[in-house]
């Protein structure tokens, strides 16, 4: 089976003084989070959706999913302290239902709504393939390397260069096998999922991301987001 997981544990510090966490802040008419679901429930590649959320925020997100959703392919789970303890929550809760080796999570920013059905049926044929995936997209400017942020240490190679997005997908034994052998140092580096990959020397392949596939962390992406809502709409009509 192939499940979508919405990492929506975070609290939003940078969104400034607001009283939501930033993935339950409107974006047209239903919050953002409700918009990153909809895209997982309507692919014909994803079976259930997982969304993890802070433990004082899972009934509200089950309102609002009830509310905007009405789908039973929705479960809501506990996040973790972590990025990546709250991915190993969702996989733990996958590996509970089913124990299927080739169980694949397409695990996805809550705060990324604009995620297209090309970016996540790629993601599950690409994980067939490798060890892991990650959604980039190719980086348009020079990127400068510093070690003590004073002074340049390295300029690479922009054509070699990738910003990563999300979704990242893996199989779900596979992640909870390759975590659970990292040692403590190398858990204290992880700046994300597929780090845990490169750690262990494992495929990580790449999925073409899009430049609007765009999260939501400040006001200001709040307002570019509502903009590119607003061309959607009318560009449908």
């Amino acid at each position: 089976m192939n499940f979508g997981g919405i990492l929506a544990g975070g609290q939003g510090t940078r969104m400034g003084k607001t009283d939501l966490p930033k993935q339950f802040l409107m974006l047209g008419e239903k919050p953002i989070i409700i918009h990153t679901i909809e895209q997982f429930l309507v692919s014909p590649v994803i079976d259930e959706v997982i969304v993890a959320v802070p433990d004082n925020w899972i009934s509200y997100t089950q309102d609002i999913v009830d509310k905007y959703c009405s789908n039973n392919s929705v479960h809501i789970i506990q996040g973790g302290s972590s990025r990546n303890d709250t991915i190993m929550n969702v996989c733990k809760y996958i590996s509970e239902k089913s124990n299927d080796e080739e169980n694949i999570v397409v695990t996805h920013d809550a705060v990324r709504p604009f995620i297209t059905q090309r970016i996540i049926k790629d993601n599950v044929e690409e994980c067939r393939k490798y060890d892991a995936v990650d959604t980039v997209i190719p980086a348009t400017d020079t990127i400068v390397e510093s070690k003590n942020g004073e002074v340049i240490s390295n300029i690479p190679i922009r054509g070699e260069m990738y910003q990563g997005q999300t979704p990242q997908s893996f199989k779900v034994k596979e992640f909870i096998n390759q975590y659970n052998n990292l040692t403590e140092e190398e858990k204290q580096i992880l700046t994300d999922a597929c780090k845990v990959y490169v750690l262990k020397q494992k495929q990580v392949g790449l999925v073409k991301g899009e430049l609007y596939n765009m999260k939501i962390t400040t006001k200001h992406d709040l307002k570019m987001a509502k903009l590119m809502l607003n061309n959607l709409d009318n560009e449908e009509v």
